[in-house]
């Protein structure tokens, strides 16, 4: 029988300490929320009476993100295309090079102009 007596002491010892503890918990939960909606409710319905911080959607300050990021964005495209126009160029230069020899300089001042 005294092997048994110290585990379920134990046992009701620790069940009471966590019921305890959730009580106070759950009591002090239950108050907390009440003041936050009789606060809530005093900020909300009688601003004149307290004065409240401003509303947080009023802090926002508005900066153009959106656009300045399509304009990067763009920015860095046109960047590519004209390096891809560029290689193409060089490509094209290379093979006409490379089939029909180096260009004259007669062939090339006709060309520009």
């Amino acid at each position: 029988m005294s092997i048994l007596v110290g585990p379920i002491s134990g046992a009701l010892v620790a069940g009471g300490v966590y019921y305890g503890f959730s009580n106070l918990i759950s009591s002090r939960t239950d108050q907390h929320r009440r003041d936050l909606a009789y606060l809530t409710q005093r900020l909300s319905e009688t601003p004149t009476l307290v004065q409240g911080p401003p509303r947080a959607a009023s802090l926002i300050k508005h900066n153009d993100l959106a656009s300045y990021a399509k304009a990067k964005w763009n920015q860095e495209i046109e960047t590519l295309a004209a390096g891809f126009r560029h290689w193409d160029r060089r490509a094209v230069d290379w093979a006409r090079n490379a089939l029909y020899g180096p260009a004259t300089p007669a062939a090339e001042a006709g060309k520009k102009a």
